[in-house]
């Protein structure tokens, strides 16, 4: 491929983004702080899905400074639901290098973005281009599709080396005057027109008549991925524990999946619950069964057997009870267990136990 022809894409590009595109709420700013926690929430997550939790994140934490002072509840109260949680937790590790290290500022340098924690070449890329016109490129999965079917690229996308390769490509022909546009315009494209699923919609595509799969028909052959391993499957019974006023909680491990969020009490189907609810300091309870629930992480998927477990007696146990109202305001709660909660909550109300209203 020539440089000439990706800059005379690009420039396409940019005119294509200029005619119209999508108004989201972190293309209307060039704060690098906002772009920074829009790129991070982006990551594997619905553009309308991230909307909400992007507005109440910097109306909670308007600053780089509240970020690095926070709590670690009320970031990751912030962040529940949107998962992978070690991504804010990594926000706030860099938050504070920012302020020790940059002043409060984000830094405009490639370099030092990437000595951030949890900022990798990607989000380095956004974050240098967007926020301060810096020629860097931004290159995730949406952009190598895109760049796979225009030249018929059969390059693995899922290997290192292919990223690099595409990264060096577009480093070369950006410049200060296009770099921001044709991040945002990349993005643009691989959301709107040439998508992951299904067909592309090759007939609104600014680079329809110099795309070589399109002139191929072979679309649907790029991007070229290995396969993946299949996800290792977790068989687990999963209880929500009441004596009436409070829920039982307890911290996940320090490391690992989830690592130090909270979740409702669990254990591998292969124990008899019974027997654990008695080593667990409940000698007594009424068990019934919910409906089972599945969730899938990116290597891991839990097949969940479900019970609310109304408690007669506790002696010492291993868990914290909370109240459901306190839950609900002060305690972030993985989505893998969210579907639990809100089933055992409406058996709480069955019972009169609790209002929801």
């Amino acid at each position: 491929m020539q440089n000439a022809d990706l800059k005379e894409l690009l420039l396409l590009l940019q005119a294509w983004y200029w005619k119209g595109h999508r108004d989201l709420p972190w293309r209307n700013t060039k704060n690098p702080y906002h772009i920074w926690v829009s790129e991070i929430m982006l990551q594997q997550t619905r553009v309308e899905a991230v909307k909400p939790y992007y507005a109440r994140f910097l109306q909670e934490l308007p600053t780089i400074a509240d970020l690095a002072e926070a709590e670690e509840e009320v970031i990751l109260k912030l962040w529940e639901g949107l998962g992978y949680y070690s991504r804010v937790r990594n926000m706030q590790t860099a938050a504070k290098q920012i302020m020790e290290q940059h002043g409060g500022k984000m830094p405009k340098d490639h370099k030092a973005l990437l000595q951030l924690k949890g900022i990798g070449s990607y989000t380095a890329g956004a974050i240098a281009s967007i926020a301060f016109d810096l020629p860097y490129a931004a290159v995730d999965g949406n952009v190598l599709r895109v760049l796979s079917r225009v030249y018929a690229d059969d390059r693995d996308i899922l290997l290192q080396q292919t990223k690099k390769a595409w990264e060096m490509e577009l480093n070369m022909v950006l410049t200060e005057e296009i770099a921001g546009d044709v991040t945002q315009a990349l993005m643009e494209l691989g959301a709107t027109v040439c998508v992951p699923n299904g067909m592309p919609k090759c007939e609104i595509c600014p680079w329809r008549m110099h795309c070589i799969a399109y002139a191929e028909n072979t679309m649907l052959q790029y991007p070229v991925k290995t396969e993946k391993k299949p996800r290792t499957k977790v068989n687990l019974s999963v209880c929500f524990l009441t004596d009436g006023e409070k829920i039982a909680l307890r911290k996940r491990p320090s490391k690992g999946l989830l690592a130090n969020l909270w979740e409702l009490p669990n254990i591998g189907k292969e124990y008899p619950l019974p027997a654990a609810l008695v080593e667990w300091g409940i000698p007594k309870a009424n068990i019934m069964t919910m409906k089972a629930q599945k969730h899938i992480f990116t290597h891991i998927e839990w097949h969940m057997d479900c019970y609310y477990i109304l408690v007669e007696q506790k002696e010492k146990n291993p868990f914290t009870w909370v109240k459901w109202t306190d839950m609900t305001e002060q305690y972030a709660l993985p989505s893998a267990f969210k579907k639990i909660w809100q089933e055992g909550l409406q058996k709480m109300e069955q019972n009169e136990q609790i209002s929801l209203m």
